[in-house]
């Protein structure tokens, strides 16, 4: 596991100020301001983070470092990382979604299936994208994902008989 995990990014420009829109990755969006300073995936640029507003489609923020429009705009699309210390420990049935990507995925046999690719939330719940031989989309579901062995970077599966296949 990584000792970072994103936890946002720079949607783009909000004003003429240097404002940017952030978009949380948090279950709560606000908490993003909250642990610490954040980098971005290469760890060249550290932000300080102070949040003023609500705004489509995210949160309006002021990045340290940015005074500009320009400076913002330039910083679209960059991802922002937190040190896993500075997060909350969380309970044993959850995970933060870049600990379970590359995980291998088995079934309840012991085949393989593949490696969680992403992770999605549409809203009625997290879908684990996973390829293998037959890409497939699977609910994350006690159902269906009865078993994630994090230390053996393992997940342990039950897909449904009408599972979708990830390229359809």
């Amino acid at each position: 596991m990584s000792d970072k995990v994103c936890v946002g990014a720079i949607a783009g420009a909000f004003g003429i100020q240097g404002e940017v829109r952030l978009k949380s990755f948090c279950t709560e969006p606000k908490d993003i301001a909250t642990y610490g300073p954040l980098t971005s995936e290469d760890g060249r640029r550290s932000f300080q983070i102070r949040l003023t507003r609500p705004v489509t489609g995210g949160l309006g923020a002021r990045l340290s470092g940015v005074q500009t429009r320009e400076e913002a705009e330039a910083l679209k699309g960059v991802t922002l990382w937190a040190e896993r210390t500075a997060l909350p420990s969380l309970p044993d049935d959850e995970f933060y979604h870049a600990d379970l990507i590359g995980m291998e995925v088995v079934d309840t046999g012991g085949e393989i299936l593949g490696r969680v690719r992403a992770i999605y939330d549409h809203g009625a719940g997290d879908i684990l994208e996973v390829t293998g031989k037959r890409p497939l989309m699977l609910p994350f579901t006690r159902q269906f994902v009865p078993t994630v062995d994090l230390g053996a970077r393992r997940i342990v599966a039950d897909p449904p008989e009408d599972a979708q296949d990830a390229e359809t």
